[in-house]
């Protein structure tokens, strides 16, 4: 898959007004420490303190009202499970997260509608490969995954 510079432009007026447009800045020290002109942009200012909020929300705004209603099921241990979580939570979209066990469980959002914990065994191609098979359907993964996993409590 390609991207264009009309591609990233259309994200661009997309996920305008719905994410911060952070500020990239000097950064003195690390100039000095490489010998060039650093400057870092501060994604860290975002709701969920990362970059992949633009992603979440350029995904989830290019939705049709048939897929919002279905609702989407993202597969993450990390910042883009909680960019999911919390812009489908905004946009009032269903949310079903699928988390390793392994995954350290601070910060994530509160609005993060399911939370599955699959065992680091069942994280495998093949779950992956049925998440792809039906794309945006909840039902399929709930039911493929209830016997072999635990919903979270925290």
């Amino acid at each position: 898959m390609s991207v264009s510079i009309a591609d990233i432009e259309a994200a661009r007026r997309t996920i305008a007004g719905e994410v911060l447009r952070t500020p990239m800045l000097p950064a003195p020290k690390l100039s000095a420490l490489t010998g060039a002109e650093v400057k870092v942009k501060y994604e860290n200012l975002q709701v969920t303190n990362s970059f992949k909020e633009r992603g979440a929300v350029n995904k989830l705004a290019s939705l049709d009202q048939g897929a919002r209603e279905r609702g989407v099921i993202a597969m993450s241990a990390g910042n883009h499970a909680q960019a999911v979580a919390y812009h489908a939570a905004r946009l009032e979209i269903p949310a079903t997260i699928v988390m390793p066990v392994t995954t350290p469980f601070v910060g994530l959002s509160q609005n993060a509608g399911e939370v599955w914990v699959v065992p680091a065994v069942d994280t495998s191609k093949s779950v992956v490969t049925s998440f792809a098979l039906k794309p945006n359907c909840c039902s399929c993964v709930r039911s493929m995954v209830r016997d072999s996993v635990g919903r979270s409590s925290r």
